[in-house]
């Protein structure tokens, strides 16, 4: 069971001059947008337990994580404790949170979140898996189905498990790492691939006006 704090509590820590050590999760780019002034950034797909515990110098105080809104810091918390380190703490509700809270926060460039990203891409290659599947002819058809289907499915297990691979996926991606371009980057991309679907269901439209005709 991953311990966890308040943004109040945590805010209360701070005003009694105490220097927790706080571990933002998040990618870059967010990191880079908004974050506790007292946050170090280590990205979750990069955090290696034995080594930020080596960097404490047998410090016996607890490490907190915080992320957007408590999920990945929730899970970085069990990367910790599976490699037996379990004087960790989750900061309840994220940086939003915090931010609400009163605790200290700086100010970036504006970027798009991780589960915006998701998000949009998920239902970008669900309408594309939709529109081969109803409009293409085969074998397209089927990949096209399949890929819904996928994806579907891979959406439920991050529900269940709230482990996200798309996610992962998507926070190596360049945009996500460089903070002074992120938010263009991320919306190019992203923008691209819901176009992507777009031509996607064109094509299969104009596929099954032709195999009609033909016949």
């Amino acid at each position: 069971m991953v311990a966890t704090i308040s943004a109040q509590a945590f805010n209360e820590l701070r005003r009694r001059g105490d220097t927790p050590m706080l571990i933002d999760v998040r990618t870059p780019a967010e990191y880079g947008e908004v974050h506790v002034d007292c946050a170090r950034n280590v990205p979750l797909d990069r955090l290696d337990p034995k080594s930020l515990a080596s960097g404490l110098g047998g410090q016996q105080d607890p490490i907190y994580f915080v992320c957007r809104s408590g999920g990945r810091s929730k899970q970085a918390c069990e990367k910790m404790i599976a490699a037996g380190i379990t004087n960790v703490v989750s900061v309840d509700g994220g940086t939003a949170a915090c931010e609400l809270a009163g605790v200290a926060v700086l100010h970036g460039r504006k970027a798009m979140s991780l589960e915006r990203q998701v998000r949009i891409t998920a239902g970008a290659l669900v309408a594309i898996g939709a529109a081969l599947g109803g409009f293409a002819p085969e074998p397209w058809s089927t990949v096209g189905m399949g890929l819904a289907g996928f994806i579907g499915v891979g959406l439920v297990f991050a529900g269940v498990t709230d482990t996200c691979g798309m996610a992962m996926v998507l926070a190596r991606m360049p945009w996500n790492q460089a903070c002074r371009t992120a938010t263009t980057c991320s919306r190019a991309v992203l923008l691209a691939i819901v176009l992507g679907g777009l031509a996607g269901t064109a094509i299969a439209e104009q596929s099954k006006d032709l195999l009609v005709a033909v016949k």
